[in-house]
């Protein structure tokens, strides 16, 4: 079992430090062509941070793991509320600005319901798949063309001749291939050998480790007062997981799926998404505090805690 946790150890450290890196050379390219910041920050960077997912979920598909990538998925939009935004309220105390809730928001619930739908027959196929795809490209022109303020700063964004951050462009995007494939490797190995399923595999190792770039955005941003990336990156990354990770499993392993995401994980994933909801448009006019964030903490620490019961209940 030492070489498969290995393979996991270091394709997540991979995995999070070429993420970074790649977002970082992704804004560069995209502002050194001309594009605005609040593009930059609603398409390349906000595709960016979910690299790790949609990387992995490409392998995991290929691999014919496509609960991995269900729970890929799944699991990250779970960790993103119950341990990225829970942890960062409890670090400092996110103030709400109205107009990013009302504009991402609706989007975000409308994605998670089409989500269950999907799964609901227990088959992830390519109809599923597409429409959700499509739901993607809708949303990314209803970001693009609402009046909105930027979200990507200009002084955050690197200072690369464009030559240097097509450079790192292709170097991270290289490197998130390779420790992506050391990810999925590692978390089928493992899961076969301590009979696991890959969707709780999915749910917890990979899903964690995907989402500890959010993890990390989201406390420096709060740390730093940008307090709108740190509900932004939550909103958006949370959004295009639904709408660009979930449907490749369905386009490249079209077929079951582990009636637990259906019955099990989705519905814990609509009960932090709709929490959220109701506690951002509550406090629209203050701040997300910490007794929100001990509450989604609180409510992911619980879901973690019947996973392991699962998957003892399953050795």
């Amino acid at each position: 079992m030492l070489l498969p946790v290995t393979a996991i150890a270091l394709g997540l450290a991979v995995l999070v430090w070429s993420a970074d890196r790649f977002v970082n050379a992704a804004a560069a390219t995209a502002s050194r062509t001309g594009l605005s910041t609040m593009l930059i920050g609603m398409t390349v960077v906000a595709l960016g941070t979910s690299a790790p997912e949609i990387v992995v979920a490409v392998f995991a598909a290929l691999e014919g793991l496509p609960n991995l990538a269900t729970g890929n998925a799944l699991g990250s939009n779970i960790a993103n509320i119950g341990l990225v935004l829970g942890l960062t309220a409890l670090v400092r105390p996110i103030p709400v600005r109205f107009s990013l809730v009302r504009r991402e928001l609706p989007l975000l619930l409308g994605a998670t319901g089409l989500a269950g739908y999907a799964l609901a027959n227990g088959i992830l196929g390519r109809f599923d798949a597409l429409f959700l795809s499509l739901l993607l490209v809708f949303s990314l022109w209803w970001l693009l063309r609402a009046d909105t303020p930027d979200v990507a700063p200009s002084e955050a964004i690197p200072a690369m001749t464009l030559g240097k951050a097509l450079a790192w462009l292709t170097f991270t995007l290289l490197l998130l291939a390779i420790s992506s494939r050391s990810l999925v490797w590692g978390a089928s190995e493992l899961a076969r050998g301590l009979g696991i399923s890959e969707l709780l595999i999915g749910l917890t190792v990979v899903a964690v480790g995907t989402s500890l770039p959010e993890l990390a955005a989201c406390i420096a941003s709060a740390i730093k007062r940008h307090h709108d990336l740190a509900i932004g990156n939550v909103i958006g990354s949370n959004l295009f997981n639904l709408l660009a990770v979930l449907p490749i499993p369905g386009l490249l392993a079209p077929g079951l799926i582990d009636p637990a995401a259906a019955s099990r994980d989705f519905p814990i994933m609509l009960m932090l998404t709709l929490g959220m909801g109701m506690f951002l448009l509550w406090f629209r006019h203050g701040e997300l505090g910490r007794l929100p964030g001990a509450l989604f903490l609180g409510t992911y620490l619980v879901y973690l805690t019947w996973l392991a019961a699962a998957a003892s209940g399953a050795t």
